[in-house]
């Protein structure tokens, strides 16, 4: 099955939010090795674009960052 959005196809669920729902995935959830500043600045630009994201797509974005968030708690006490 094809994901084809505004006649670019998605070869990614990221690449399909980024596409339907105007989402940078990355924004809300992060990128592997990134360091505590980049993380608080991410992290603070993505709560501001919260504010202007329809809901549906706020919803998205907040569980994004929800399970961003769980998934560094749970390598964090791995490696402890």
């Amino acid at each position: 099955m094809k994901l084809i959005v505004a006649g670019q196809e998605a070869a990614t669920a990221s690449e399909f939010a980024e596409l339907a729902l105007g989402i940078d995935v990355e924004l809300f959830a992060g990128i592997v090795g990134e360091d505590d500043l980049d993380r608080r600045t991410r992290l603070a630009v993505a709560t501001e674009v919260l504010r202007d994201l329809a809901p549906e797509a706020a919803r998205y974005a907040r569980a994004l960052m929800r399970n961003a968030a769980e998934r560094r708690r749970v390598l964090t006490w791995r490696a402890a």
